[in-house]
């Protein structure tokens, strides 16, 4: 996510001193913003190499930072953190992503519906313990323990609400297609966000 946000800063940089240079034309530039999101999802699925039937509600926190290129483009990238922590036993899924995202929206006068696919890579850390008891200080035999990384598309679907010209309220939703060695991991399910997004 770094990397991602160091990019698009020297991105804007040029993009902007070229803009500058000549009043005459257009600016490609129309500006920036970024955020950050807290999100919530329900996910299910079969872990396949193990037979395990996982689902569960998710809860997460990311962020977003983009450019606005023309009058209804952005490009940009986003990353997350997501966990399902209600399982059996003190067992878990999580997963951490981003990716660089691409973005066609509409503005009106209060509301800015938009529609984008972000793709990028992650990581998926799985912990099932099947028997014992997770507050103990026992070593549990029936336990596994799995960390895989994956190539992740992720398309989504939005509304900004118009605050301000600074400030926007959004409302997302999208579906990480995270895609390992052995094809589509599970669990998979839909995901909404909400969050404050900064506009300059």
């Amino acid at each position: 996510m770094r990397r991602f946000a160091v990019v698009l800063l020297l991105i804007i940089a040029c993009l902007s001193a070229g803009t500058q240079k000549d009043s005459t034309r257009r600016k490609v530039v129309h500006g920036f913003d970024g955020g950050m999101m807290l999100h919530t999802g329900y996910m299910m699925g079969n872990i396949a190499p193990i037979g395990y039937q996982a689902k569960g509600f998710t809860f997460g926190i990311g962020g977003v930072i983009r450019i606005h290129l023309g009058d209804h483009w952005m490009l940009g990238s986003e990353g997350y953190m997501s966990s399902m922590a209600q399982l059996k036993n003190g067992s878990y899924i999580k997963w951490g992503w981003g990716g660089i995202l691409g973005e066609f929206y509409w503005a009106f006068k209060k509301v800015m519906p938009y529609v984008g696919v972000t793709v990028g890579g992650g990581s998926m850390t799985t912990f099932l313990m099947f028997d014992g008891d997770s507050g103990d200080w026992q070593y549990e035999a029936n336990a596994i323990f799995n960390k895989q990384t994956f190539w992740a598309v992720t398309p989504f679907i939005g509304c900004d609400f118009i605050v301000g010209k600074a400030l926007h309220l959004t409302l997302k939703m999208d579906c990480l297609n995270s895609i390992g060695k052995s094809g589509l991991l599970r669990p998979l399910g839909p995901r909404l966000y909400f969050g404050f997004i900064f506009y300059h």
